[in-house]
């Protein structure tokens, strides 16, 4: 299916419920450190309830060990910084979405790795700062496998 990268995730509650997303679509999930938050936080667990045994969650030290893990795949990164709107890509399977930290966004750095073809965003009323991270994964989640068919879905 798809790969679910979060950088440097601060907001327990949002990991949660990622969690749970994942299971829900069969992603994988990635979480590359540091992370704001211990993995056997109460406030994580109970976000992504008992799911934690359905998705597959790995971490990482750094995004070049997640990137070098999993070799051959596209990397689309999420920002209100990208210019191409989430939709007009064209997703396969296999491929990776990244998502930045909660109170700052993906950084420059790695929005200008991925160039800005890969670079996405959710559109917006003007003046907004961002959607929520877990509601911009689903999103971004759900348009992906929606086309490729619900790939695994009943």
């Amino acid at each position: 299916m798809f790969h679910v990268v979060l950088y440097e995730p601060e907001i327990p509650p949002n990991t949660g419920n990622i969690i749970r997303l994942c299971a829900n679509t069969g992603c994988q999930l990635h979480l590359i450190e540091p992370l704001g938050f211990d993995l056997d936080d109460a406030r994580l667990r109970r976000a992504g309830l008992d799911y934690d045994e359905y998705a597959s969650v790995t971490t990482h030290r750094s995004l070049n060990e997640f990137i070098l893990s999993v070799p051959h795949t596209r990397l689309f990164g999420l920002s209100t910084h990208g210019e191409k709107k989430f939709f007009e890509a064209s997703f396969a399977a296999g491929d990776a979405f990244i998502f930045g930290p909660e109170t700052r966004g993906l950084p420059q750095e790695v929005r200008d790795a991925l160039g800005k073809d890969f670079v996405l965003r959710l559109p917006m009323q003007p003046h907004n700062r961002s959607l929520n991270l877990s509601n911009t994964a689903a999103i971004v989640v759900y348009e992906a496998w929606r086309q490729n068919g619900f790939s695994g879905s009943q």
